[in-house]
């Protein structure tokens, strides 16, 4: 074992240290957050012309994707500095605002850089240092993007979501997580299942319940963490959705007809299950017994 291995054998030196990384992954992860949908919009608007018969839209020369252009002011257009870009510091240095307009930075931006460095040690302290752990926090860092698209979007793009989907059957084939049957018919029963509930409430009520990004975030979760925590996921993002909602209701007034995104409970229902699932249908069991 090398000395880096040694160090990260370590349980509190590998939290730390994913911890670290989660911060400097949390910055680009708001860059995928903005981004991503920017990107989906024109290429799906460009390909609507294109299939109307018109030509695609014309757009400046500049190159956008996740690394070109630099990051920028939202309200000035300054390039921001790589002074400025240094995650949750910058934001208490600046005093939450922009060094040339002195417009607010929202605090969406340090929360996530927070919540991707706490949410990623915490998986190193869970698993302790091995492969697993490492893709866990890759995942983990996936799940927190797909959310905020989702709450910003009411989208969970395929370019991301499809992707994992296969590298978490990839990853089972070692048994990583679950052995690869039980992940293939993970991926299948978590589609499926949320298709078939989508389908039979279209049938009684003529509206959609819910998107097809639920169904393919389901089948990810399948792929990794296999069918037999798919029902603890669906109950546990169910439970929580049911919460979250009322509570919109009740305290913010909002319009019970107003689509709420059902992605980031599924998300956190996951993530919970990766972590935890064995451990909670375990204690559910001993309690069916008494």
């Amino acid at each position: 074992m090398g000395t880096i291995d040694s160090l990260l054998s370590d349980t509190t030196v590998f939290a730390f240290v994913a911890a670290s990384f989660g911060l400097v992954v949390g910055s680009f992860l708001n860059v995928v957050i903005h981004r991503v949908p920017i990107i989906l919009m024109r290429r799906w608007s460009d390909e609507c012309r294109q299939f109307s018969g018109h030509d695609a839209e014309e757009r400046p020369a500049e190159r956008y994707n996740l690394l070109s252009p630099g990051s920028r002011c939202p309200h000035c257009n300054r390039p921001i500095r790589p002074i400025e870009n240094i995650p949750v510091l910058s934001y208490l240095w600046l005093r939450g605002k922009c060094d040339g307009c002195s417009s607010q930075i929202s605090l969406r931006y340090p929360f996530v850089e927070i919540l991707s460095a706490a949410l990623a040690g915490i998986v190193a302290w869970q698993m302790g240092y091995g492969f697993q752990a490492i893709v866990a926090i890759f995942l983990t860092w996936v799940l927190i993007a797909l959310t905020f698209i989702d709450i910003d979007h009411q989208l969970l793009p395929d370019v991301m979501v499809l992707p994992f989907l296969w590298v978490g059957l990839l990853v089972n084939l070692s048994g990583t997580f679950v052995d690869l049957p039980s992940a293939v018919i993970g991926a299948a029963a978590g589609y499926l299942s949320l298709w078939t509930v989508y389908q039979l409430f279209k049938l009684l009520t003529g509206k959609e319940g819910m998107g097809y990004g639920d169904f393919k975030l389901l089948a990810l979760f399948g792929a990794w963490l296999g069918w037999k925590l798919l029902p603890l996921i669906i109950l546990l993002s169910s439970f929580i959705g049911a919460i979250v909602g009322i509570a919109l209701i009740v305290f913010r007034g909002r319009d019970r007809a107003q689509p709420i995104p059902f992605g980031p409970y599924l998300a956190a229902a996951g993530w919970v299950a990766m972590l935890w699932g064995d451990v909670i249908v375990t204690k559910y069991l001993q309690l069916m017994r008494v």
